[in-house]
């Protein structure tokens, strides 16, 4: 159920910037530029944002395989466990142990 709410609440998000021309997400560290010059999380700018620091420790990935596919959205956290990228941005931070 609340799965359905957060697309739903994307999608209204993401219909202002589709509606010129050039309408297109623009990302900064996790974060989506607003209409209004503010910046928002957003999970497309989240997982943007891992793809990024994943290639930046030499993983080869995008932001679309990370928003595509759980599995390669897990192998990045795993890489990046510890960091504050994955500790905003996965699902856990990165690890497995779940405290064990």
């Amino acid at each position: 159920m609340f799965q359905r709410f957060a697309i739903a609440g994307v999608a209204v998000l993401f219909s202002g910037f589709w509606s010129g021309a050039e309408a297109r997400i623009v990302c900064k560290d996790g974060f989506q530029a607003t209409k209004d010059g503010g910046w928002i999380s957003t999970p497309y700018c989240n997982d943007e944002y891992l793809a990024e620091v994943g290639r930046k420790r030499g993983m080869k990935v995008t932001g679309a395989q990370v928003r595509n596919s759980l599995s390669r959205k897990d192998e990045v956290c795993r890489l990046l466990a510890g960091t504050p990228a994955a500790k905003d941005y996965c699902p856990t931070d990165g690890s497995r142990d779940s405290g064990r």
